[in-house]
C-alpha cells in the first residue's frame, strides 16, 4: 500500500510553515484512494522510551540518528527519549463516522 501524506495548508513550496508543529495545524493524510482529515498529538517524553525502541527495530535508516542499540532495554531509550519528538497521528472524524 502506498501512503502519503499532504497538507493543503502548508505546502511543500508555503513560507509560512516553519516546524512539524505548523504543518500538524491542518494535515490531510491519505492512503489509498481515501481521505481523512488528522492532526498530530505529541507524545509526553515519558511515553516515547517504548515507541522509539519499536521504531529503531522497524527502520534501520533510523538507527544512526538515535545514541541506543535497537537491542538496549527500555531504560536507556528513556534517558534519550525527550531529545526525539515523537507524534501520534489523530483522526479529525469521530469514530461512529469513520
Amino acid at each position: 500500500m502506498n501512503c502519503s501524506s499532504k497538507n493543503e495548508r502548508c505546502g511543500s513550496r508555503s513560507k509560512g510553515c516553519g516546524s512539524v508543529l505548523d504543518l500538524a495545524l491542518f494535515l490531510i493524510h491519505t492512503c489509498g484512494s481515501g481521505r481523512e482529515e488528522v492532526h498530530l498529538e505529541e507524545v509526553p517524553a515519558e511515553q516515547r522510551a517504548p515507541i522509539l525502541k519499536a521504531y529503531l527495530q522497524r527502520a534501520p535508516g533510523a538507527r544512526p540518528h538515535v545514541p541506543v542499540n535497537k537491542d538496549a532495554p527500555l531504560p536507556e531509550f528513556e534517558q534519550v527519549a525527550a531529545a526525539f519528538p515523537v507524534f501520534r497521528v489523530v483522526s479529525n472524524v469521530p469514530a461512529q463516522h469513520r
